[in-house]
């Protein structure tokens, strides 16, 4: 079923700019759209996260058709030709503010969060050099990022989740806020904002498991 999932999602790259959210008929049915009306106001921007469920690409649509700029970080394919492809239908379908993971990316992130912009993060894969956080009852090296950037700015979460339905259709669930951990150990605080967004990716991916794309090993190796 995930190669499934898969095929249908590289088929749906050209016909992304047909995917509309808002209008009667269109193929992405939106909940939680009050959760965008209170994002939409916050002067300091704030934060997305979902995972590679369904098509993630969908994922941002109702944001961006909604009026909200989210900037979406995004790890870079290893083939460059593909890399390319996929960039240039994200520009011209989604949205031009695109930024590949590494350390120019990482410091273009945080210029736009500085600035009061929205960003929005794939945040289910593995980061050899991130922390080690439950996912699925075991441990798994987690990027921390979206912790870091939440804690440091004070931006508000919102868990965002896109299921494959019938039909070339789509639901989009934008769920409430994060009640983020706030202590005088900030060490701890990233770890367990991590494990809450790790519980709510889990629960998502228990749901529909044919839908979560998972191609390389998420936990080290002998677990």
């Amino acid at each position: 079923e995930m190669w499934r999932n898969l095929g249908r999602v590289a088929g749906e790259y050209p016909h992304l700019h047909k995917f509309q959210a808002y209008m009667p008929g269109g193929r992405i049915e939106v909940v939680g759209v009050e959760h965008l009306v209170t994002a939409k106001e916050e002067a300091r921007g704030a934060l997305f996260f979902t995972g590679h469920l369904s098509n993630w690409e969908v994922s941002g649509l109702p944001l961006i058709q909604y009026g909200i700029p989210i900037t979406f970080v995004y790890r870079a394919p290893n083939n460059p030709y593909v890399d390319r492809l996929i960039s240039r239908i994200r520009e011209r379908y989604i949205t031009e503010n695109a930024i590949a993971k590494g350390a120019s990316g990482a410091r273009e992130m945080v210029r736009r969060v500085k600035d009061g912009g929205y960003t929005a993060m794939l945040v289910d894969q593995k980061m050899n050099d991130g922390i080690a956080v439950p996912f699925f009852g075991r441990d798994a090296m987690t990027a921390p990022a979206l912790a870091q950037l939440a804690l440091k700015y004070d931006l508000p979460v919102w868990p965002v989740r896109t299921e494959r339905l019938a039909g070339c259709r789509f639901r989009v669930t934008i769920f409430p806020k994060l009640e983020l951990p706030r202590s005088d150990d900030i060490s701890s605080d990233v770890a367990e904002t991590m494990r809450m967004v790790n519980a709510v990716l889990e629960s998502w991916i228990r749901e529909r498991p044919g839908q979560w794309l998972w191609l390389h090993n998420r936990w080290p190796k002998g677990t």
